[in-house]
Formats: structure tokens, sequence, C-alpha cells
């Protein structure tokens, strides 16, 4: 039987407090499974801070979407205006791919101009060719956004070049890292092109991670006096993924050093445990006024937690959901959670689906349920 509980299903989920032992010296931090959402270490994760060029990710985001749903292909051609010059360009003395004045780029070349060289001019050409101008792009930054469940960041321009209104937090920039992954994989191996050469210019990436060997294949680097030195980094060794947001730090030797440090840390602490296959039954979850009394519950491929190396296998689990659940309910909706939890461990929480259709049931059946809630409240 389900277990009911009026909580709402957060995004990430915490897994072990391991972290006591654990520590950073960068100013905001967050390492995260992104196979189980599980946060394995955290840092002031939630505080507003200036993202410098690691915020090029969300417009990187919009890019990969508009050429996912056809509106953008690889070869559109972009201009080079004064604007996107002077501001991203040679001028500006800021990470520049050095399109030239008046000139144009195709969509092809613009990307890894971000992606490896972190150009700024590549980025405001982009903006400019998609919405018109910069703070228009911007908007549509924080829109996206906001569908992707960023409720605290926002943006203002396309760069990362400092605004006091351009914020994000270490948990929604690691959010955005793993939308990025998941939903645009076939635009993912940008972030892993080591060098990039356009016209006389030789690039070569500038996330130091992807050279030292241990899995990291992205995303990017930032730096602003305002925030000091960042880095969102993903890595992935034996089918494990995980990604990693430092930011505050004095140097780029340090940035470089703390990064590589939660990744090793992090891998080398924790397991992914089974504990159902893809399309296993996992529950199920009481329906009020429906065909059915229960609906039952499935996870959305392997459903599994992030534990100790060292934790015991005995773990508690409960469905947890706010209900009781109200028809009509879609298969595939995500209508519940898995509460887990081991010895000297805190919570994994891993979203649950509804694995069939429920209709809506009869008037008299709804008034049946209704009568029942009343006298002996839900535990039918």
């Amino acid at each position: 039987m389900a277990t009911l509980a009026l909580i709402l299903c957060a995004f990430f989920t915490n897994a072990v407090l391991a972290q006591a032992k654990f520590a950073s010296k960068a100013k905001w931090a967050i390492l995260v499974d992104a196979n189980t959402n599980s946060v394995l270490f955290e840092q002031n994760p939630d505080d507003l801070m200036p993202p410098a060029s690691m915020s090029k990710l969300m417009t990187l985001a919009v890019v990969f979407r508009a050429l996912k749903e056809g509106r953008l292909s690889m070869d559109d051609e972009f201009s080079n205006s004064l604007h996107a010059w002077r501001t991203g360009g040679a001028p500006s003395g800021t990470s520049a791919m050095f399109v030239p004045l008046k000139g144009s780029a195709k969509l092809s070349e613009l990307l890894p101009g971000i992606t490896v060289q972190s150009g700024n001019d590549a980025c405001i050409i982009i903006a400019e060719g998609m919405a018109g101008s910069e703070d228009a792009f911007a908007d549509v930054m924080t829109e996206y956004g906001r569908k992707m469940g960023l409720t605290d960041s926002t943006f203002r321009n396309s760069t990362g070049l400092h605004h006091p209104d351009h914020v994000m937090t270490a948990r929604e920039l690691a959010k955005l890292a793993i939308h990025i992954i998941k939903e645009y994989p076939e635009y993912y191996h940008y972030f892993a092109q080591k060098e990039y050469k356009y016209r006389k210019h030789n690039f070569y990436n500038r996330n130091p991670l992807v050279y030292d060997g241990i899995g990291v294949d992205g995303l990017k680097t930032g730096y602003i006096k305002a925030s000091g030195y960042g880095l969102v980094a993903s890595a992935k060794q034996r089918g494990q993924r995980l990604v990693v947001v430092v930011n505050g730090l004095k140097s780029k030797k340090e940035r470089r050093a703390e990064g590589k440090k939660l990744l090793q840390w992090g891998f080398r602490s924790f397991k992914q445990w089974k504990l159902f296959d893809d399309g296993a039954i996992v529950g199920d979850a009481l329906v009020w006024g429906g065909t059915k009394r229960y609906v039952d519950l499935t996870g959305k491929g392997m459903v599994s937690v992030l534990l100790p190396r060292t934790a015991s296998r005995k773990i508690k689990a409960s469905i947890v959901y706010e209900g009781p659940l109200k028809p009509p309910i879609k298969k595939g909706d995500k209508v519940a959670f898995l509460r887990v939890t081991a010895k000297d461990s805190a919570v994994n929480k891993i979203p649950l689906y509804a694995a069939e259709d429920i209709g809506e049931g009869s008037m008299w059946m709804k008034g049946v349920e209704s009568l029942l809630h009343l006298a002996f409240g839900w535990v039918l």
C-alpha cells in the first residue's frame, strides 16, 4: 500500500551527508549524480551569485532547442554587428572568437567558438540573429529557464559579462547542465572538443578538466571579478555521471583543483544501487473519483539510488505523493516519488509515473468515496 503524505517532489535528492568529512575552498559548490539527481555535496548551493561565462550554457540551451525543433540549421549565417564586435570581440579585451566586424559566420562555426573559446562575440552574434537584440534574447533565456525549473536564475545578457541582475545559483547551474546532457545529447560533443581552428586563430578548450583523464567531457568555465573563478564540469566513469559546480575561487589553478577533487571524491565514495528494473511496477497510489481505486506506478528507466560504498544494504522505502490523486490521469504523468533512506543517509527521492490511464468515475462512485473519506479518512 502506498504511503500518503502532503509532500511535493523536489528536483534534487539529498543523498548521503558524508560531506561532513569533506570540505571545499569554493564559496559556492554542488556535486550531483546525474542519473539519480542525488546531491553528494553542497555549499551555499541556493545563494544567488554572478555565474560569469558559465551562464553561456543557457545561451547554448536556447540554440540547441531551436536546432532540435528545426528553427535553426548549422548552415545558418549570422552577421557581426558593431555592438557584438565592440562588447564581445577584439576591442572588449574579453574572451572572443574574433569574428571580423561586419563579417559573418555559420552557426557550425559559432558553436565551438562558444564551447571551446567562450567567445563573447559569438554569443552576442547569435543572440542578435535569433531575437533581434541581446536584451530580447536574454528574456528568452529567462523564460526557457523558468520552463525547466530555474526559478531563481535571471539572465540579462548572452555572455555572462557582469550585470548586477544577471544571477544564478550553483544548484540551478547543475540542473541546467543535466538538462543539456539529457535533452540535447546530439550536441553535447561540442563541449569535449579540445581544439578549434577559426580563420588564423587556434583555440584550446578553456575547461582544464577535459585534459585530466578523469572522464570529464564538458561543460564550461567562468570568471569575472565579481564572482572569482568558476567551473561547471561533467564526468562519466563506469556508467556513473557526475556534475560539479564550483565558483568563487581565487585562481585558475584553484578552480581546476577543486573541481577535480570533488569529482574524484564522488566517484570514489558513492555507488549506484538498482532497486527496480526498467518498466517494473514500484507500487501504487490512491485515486479519488476514478475508474480504478489505485493507479500503478513505475520509474522512468531503471529505478536506482545512490548510497555510500560502505552503506548497509538495508533500506527503507515509501511512496510519497500529494493525494489522493484526482483523475484524469495519463500514462506517463509524474504523480509521486519513491522516498528511500538507509542508515546514516539522508533521503533519495526518485520520481514515479503513472503506468496506466485512469479516467473519471461515475458521480455515484465519487459520492460513495466522499462518504468513506468523511467517515474513515483515506485508509481504505
